[in-house]
């Protein structure tokens, strides 16, 4: 196991330890000469670094997605940690454990994929059930689904991200569904499990995180169209005009024409989906702004350009570094905001599940 990780290093430390290279870049001091500009990464996190000196001796020992060994001391710089970099020599793939580099979500890729199968096995509606079984029992599909990310950068950008991402939705959805009577469940259940499932041909995800050829090409939505339609071949019973529901909220959930949806929602169900994906995905890049922002003072991140604003740091907020006093004796006030009681949450919910019966999106339930 790599140590330190990026999220344990501290200004002024003197370091030797290994990262991922996300991005590489040769500029030129003014005097002309050449120093390196990297962003290195590990599961924790990304470092701002750069190389002045003795950069001709590496500058083509390694590339963007290798592994590298670097030494050099932790500044700060504008307000964020940057490292200066002295040495710095690409590591073979069989001195690094994969596992160490990557974001990955925090539960187990085999019980979450149980857990939407379960969420399937339990629909009532034959035909809806049956395209998500034969799109779920795809051995190449299954695969993908529970290692893809479910976006590049914006939300729930790590390795499960996109069904964890689902699982929450799922929740969100049996909870909306009982509180809408117009809602048909399995309906919107199927939207869910569908509306990003081509995002795991649409990026690469074996190092780092970027779009592929086909993602470029043709993009997430239009390869869910194609994707349900091979499976659709396979289902002569299906009705067609249930199959224009589920294409319709595939192609409609992002809400709006500008946000790349051909269709904007037009019945209840593709309107609940858009508004879940929506949610689910802004309080994911909330949670992840906050927790992985390198700001080194202040209660604010930096400005996220996705979310159109920077976030507070609550806690810094509502509990600031104690100000040295003459008084040795003091004690600190009680805080702000005194944490209610957690809620139980009930054996089958996800991870996500218990986050946002924490941030009261959803209600506990009550006992009968």
């Amino acid at each position: 196991m790599k140590s330190p990780y990026v999220n344990e290093l501290k200004p002024n430390q003197l370091v030797e330890t290994s990262f991922l290279v996300q991005s590489k870049e040769i500029r030129q001091k003014k005097g002309g000469e050449l120093y390196l500009s990297l962003f290195l990464a590990d599961r924790t996190g990304e470092l701002d670094a750069k190389m002045w000196d003795n950069v001709s001796d590496v500058l083509n020992e390694f590339e963007r997605d290798d592994f590298v060994k670097v030494k050099g001391i932790i500044q700060v710089f504008h307000n964020k940690p940057q490292m200066t970099i002295h040495k710095v020599r690409r590591m073979d793939e069989s001195e690094v454990q994969f596992n160490d580099y990557f974001p990955s979500s925090k539960r187990d890729a085999g019980e979450m994929w149980l857990e939407l199968r379960g969420i399937v096995a339990n629909m009532g509606n034959p035909h809806l059930k049956g395209l998500l079984e034969a799109v779920l029992d795809d051995d190449d599909i299954a695969r993908r689904y529970r290692l893809a990310p479910a976006a590049k950068q914006i939300h729930h950008a790590f390795l499960g991200g996109l069904i964890e991402h689902v699982l929450s939705m799922c929740v969100m959805a049996k909870s909306a569904a009982a509180h809408y009577a117009n809602i048909d469940y399995d309906l919107l259940l199927t939207g869910v499990l569908l509306h990003d499932i081509g995002k795991i041909y649409e990026l690469n995800y074996e190092r780092g995180f970027s779009y592929s050829n086909e993602g470029q090409l043709i993009g997430h939505i239009s390869i869910a169209m194609r994707m349900v339609g091979d499976k659709l071949r396979g289902l002569p019973n299906f009705p067609p005009l249930v199959r224009s529901l589920v294409e319709h909220m595939i192609l409609s959930h992002h809400g709006k024409l500008e946000f790349g949806s051909p269709k904007v929602p037009q019945f209840p169900e593709a309107v609940l989906l858009h508004y879940l994906d929506d949610l689910d995905s802004k309080m994911e890049a909330m949670r992840a702004l906050i927790e992985n922002d390198r700001q080194l003072e202040g209660c604010f991140t930096t400005y996220n350009p996705a979310l159109e604003r920077a976030a507070l740091k609550k806690d810094r907020y509502l509990n600031p570094a104690p100000v040295p006093t003459a008084t040795a004796d003091a004690k600190p006030s009680a805080p702000l905001l005194t944490p209610a009681p957690r809620p139980p949450v009930a054996a089958g919910n996800s991870l996500m599940a218990e986050k946002m019966l924490q941030a009261g999106v959803l209600r506990p339930k009550q006992a009968n």
